[in-house]
């Protein structure tokens, strides 16, 4: 094995000459020039982000806070009916049969189809049906339900598992101390799956927050992307495009390197448990 010493310098030169090879690649290669003027132009990339109202552009900062807001209402309701979904889907008896099946369908149907089908039914059809309230709210509503009802069905497996690795032993011994079975789910089994499904469900919500672009499809909703598509279509350039991809990874990147700050956590506590 090296030494820590020649591995950190092994590693610190591997890692300068594999970045440095990619920049010359993009640097020296033909069409460099160009690309540089049309995807990293610093002036555009300004212009995109305060907008210019004279001429119809908006301004990609403040449209990628509503992508924040869709992220952070959505991320509140999927949490809850994903926690409802997989609850259901937990419950013993016959009487409550027909609630998992409603549950099980549920999470079959939305894993299956495929996100933007699911925004494109709901954000045309639901204003199709002519109903006085359902049918009158506007396209980010419809976009960010879309996003609910499809990641939902994902979280609630995710929560499914988190429960179900909960030992039965748990649970017995909680109803030997008097607690019911909601009261045994609720008390005991549902604080320790939560627990362990954090850095899952972390995941699940940088997805959320990329696939807000999505509800831009609609055509009316000006979220990051449709703004970076609006100032594109204006100044014939993509530094706006660039410029929303950023945004996104500021936000993405810190939250990525949290989960794997939890997952690494985890790890260290089950091994300082024996495993448990």
């Amino acid at each position: 094995m090296l030494g820590g010493g020649r591995a950190v310098v092994v590693s610190t030169v591997s890692t300068i000459v594999f970045f440095g090879l990619i920049a010359a690649a993009f640097l020296f290669a033909p069409g460099s020039a160009q690309v540089r003027q049309e995807f990293f132009n610093l002036h555009d990339m300004k212009v995109a982000l305060v907008g210019d109202p004279s001429h119809g552009v908006f301004s990609v900062g403040e449209a990628f806070l509503r992508n924040i807001e869709m992220f952070l209402i959505g991320e509140v309701l999927i949490l809850a009916l994903a926690l409802l979904i997989a609850v259901v889907r937990q419950l013993r008896g016959p009487v409550f049969f027909p609630l998992r099946l409603v549950a099980i369908a549920y999470t079959d149907f939305f894993r299956g189809v495929p996100l933007i089908l699911v925004i494109y039914t709901i954000g045309f059809g639901i204003p199709a049906l002519g109903l006085r309230v359902v049918s009158t709210q506007s396209a980010e509503v419809y976009g960010l339900a879309a996003l609910v009802l499809s990641y939902s069905a994902y979280v609630s497996e995710v929560y499914r598992a988190g429960i179900e690795s909960v030992h039965e032993s748990q649970t017995a011994a909680a109803r030997s101390l008097g607690l019911s079975q909601w009261q045994a789910l609720r008390f005991v089994v549902l604080p320790q799956a939560v627990r362990r499904v954090i850095p899952p469900l972390l995941n699940d919500f940088i997805s959320l927050q990329k696939d807000t672009a999505l509800v831009a499809i609609l055509g009316t909703v000006i979220e990051a992307n449709r703004a970076a598509q609006i100032y594109s279509s204006y100044a014939f350039n993509y530094s706006s495009f660039v410029l929303a991809a950023l945004m996104f990874l500021v936000l993405t990147v810190p939250l990525a390197r949290f989960t794997d700050h939890l997952i690494a956590r985890d790890r260290r506590r089950r091994q300082a448990g024996g495993g448990r």
